[in-house]
């Protein structure tokens, strides 16, 4: 599995970047929040949560170790995969998310869509 990944950020994409690390040019989801600080040419690490599927392996990336937990967490609730997961991280700061989840408040939460 990959849980690292730092390198040049070679493209960016509507929800996803590509990665040059090593030569190697990595394809990799992301949040809004990583898509906004990423800049072509510039030096990015990235948490990496790699997905495994019979027709393809998809790699996620987050700005750091907490961003990364929260998806997992996220991801832990029966009908929410990793698009709805990563939508949610994009729509709602971790700081609105947990008070949206806390205060059980669905209207913050669907926004994500």
């Amino acid at each position: 599995m990959i849980g690292k990944l730092t390198g040049t950020v070679d493209g960016i994409a509507a929800d996803r970047l590509i990665l040059d690390v090593g030569g190697v040019g990595y394809e990799v989801m992301a949040s809004a929040g990583v898509l906004r600080r990423a800049a072509p040419g510039a030096r990015l690490a990235l948490a990496i949560d790699t997905h495994v599927r019979q027709d393809a392996i998809v790699l996620y990336g987050f700005a750091d170790e907490d961003e990364r937990g929260w998806f997992r967490l996220l991801q832990s609730v029966q009908g929410v995969g990793a698009k709805i997961a990563l939508s949610l991280l994009s729509a709602l700061p971790e700081g609105a998310l947990a008070r949206a989840i806390a205060l059980q408040d669905k209207a913050a939460l669907q926004s994500a869509d």
